[in-house]
């Protein structure tokens, strides 16, 4: 593939207001999202809430990306009740597990950011903590109170793993915007760890790029972020899903 590969990113939605960008029900998600896509080689596409399009979609792309929101996935789907600090978006959960699904069904690479990273556990068996300080209350402030485009905490990067190839490090500094976390990566291996243990990325192990971040690295906090969504684009590149059906 010589072109840019295309890329779908899932898109959150607002119910919209008199005080809103409209009245009526919305999609967004933060521009730099797209020109983090953009400045790494890619033409990123938004994807609305339609489960329905999901394989019609997903054959047209070169790879997937779930975003983060502030909202969590349905606990019912790891076998939980919702705790009191969960906020559901149920339309946007399944259309994104709907893009998953076709997407690791065709091989397609998969990135999953924050709560992207949190749904792809789900998706590969696993469970997630409901919320943090319940069971992390140590001095790392998962929800920094500083600005997002600043540092939170570091990470360590396991060595051997996808994240550390293609990052080329063994630590980075991330930004952290998040109350859940990956309690069980089910089927996907481990590859970062905060200092207090818990999980900062999953991915996994059968030579296709599907992995998930806790952290925002559209933000370009570290070096490494750079590098992971470049390492994303070359992968989507090579996948050449739209050059294989031409």
């Amino acid at each position: 593939m010589t072109r840019a590969p295309l890329i779908g990113l899932t898109l959150d939605i607002e119910p919209g207001g008199s005080e809103a960008f409209s009245r009526f029900p919305y999609h967004a998600l933060r521009q730099n999202y797209f020109s983090a896509i953009t400045a790494a080689g890619g033409l990123p596409v938004g994807l609305p809430h339609e489960p329905v399009l999901a394989a019609a979609l997903m054959a047209r792309l070169d790879g997937l990306v779930v975003t983060g929101g502030a909202f969590d996935p349905d606990p019912a789907l790891y076998g939980e009740r919702p705790h009191p600090m969960t906020t559901l978006k149920p339309g946007r959960t399944d259309a994104e597990l709907a893009y998953l699904h076709v997407a690791r069904a065709a091989r397609l690479p998969i990135l999953g950011i924050c709560g992207g990273m949190q749904l792809m556990a789900i998706a590969w068996g696993g469970a997630l903590h409901q919320h943090l300080p319940d069971h992390a209350p140590g001095p790392i402030a998962h929800e920094q109170p500083n600005p997002r485009d600043e540092p939170g905490h570091a990470v360590g990067i396991l060595p051997g793993t996808l994240l550390s190839r293609v990052t080329g490090q063994t630590s980075m500094q991330v930004n952290s915007s998040h109350h859940q976390g990956v309690r069980d990566p089910g089927a996907l291996q481990v590859s970062a760890l905060a200092p207090d243990g818990v999980i900062e990325a999953i991915e996994t192990q059968d030579g296709i790029f599907a992995l998930g971040v806790q952290w925002h690295p559209e933000f370009a906090i570290d070096p490494g972020d750079a590098r992971l969504l470049a390492g994303f684009i070359d992968a989507a590149r090579h996948a050449t899903p739209q050059d294989r059906r031409a």
